[in-house]
């Protein structure tokens, strides 16, 4: 939101999908989080490395944001730094993928129905 940070994904995304854990409803304050898998390597910091902080729950990946303004950025296997998942709402254009599935519909919020849109729908984390 504040510009802080600016970065560079140099391949399109290589899949995205709906997430509607609990983690990502509190994360965000919305029923869901839309977020797009990169290509290893394809990120690139251009400015406001510094401003990045990242929260990392204890079985979960890195929620990297801006310490400046909050604004979540994306998330980060801790395991494997090249796993990055980036929240659709930051990328300046559209980003080339949809979302392929709904995850996590077992936490779906109440007060939010999941969208008739013909994705498949896990319970849990979909199927690698």
């Amino acid at each position: 939101m504040c510009g802080g940070v600016r970065f560079e994904v140099s391949e399109q995304p290589v899949s995205a999908v709906s997430c509607h854990c609990t983690r990502c409803q509190r994360r965000t304050g919305t029923a869901s989080s839309i977020s797009a898998r990169l290509a290893p390597g394809s990120l690139t910091i251009l400015q406001g490395e510094e401003l990045l902080c990242a929260w990392t729950p204890p079985d979960g990946f890195a929620k990297v944001f801006c310490s400046e303004c909050g604004s979540g950025l994306w998330s980060q296997s801790v395991t494997d730094p090249e796993v990055i998942s980036v929240r659709f709402g930051v990328f300046d254009d559209d980003p080339g993928v949809r979302p392929t599935c709904h995850q996590f519909v077992a936490y779906a919020a109440p007060w939010q129905p999941l969208p008739d849109d013909g994705l498949p729908r896990f319970e849990e984390r979909r199927p690698s």
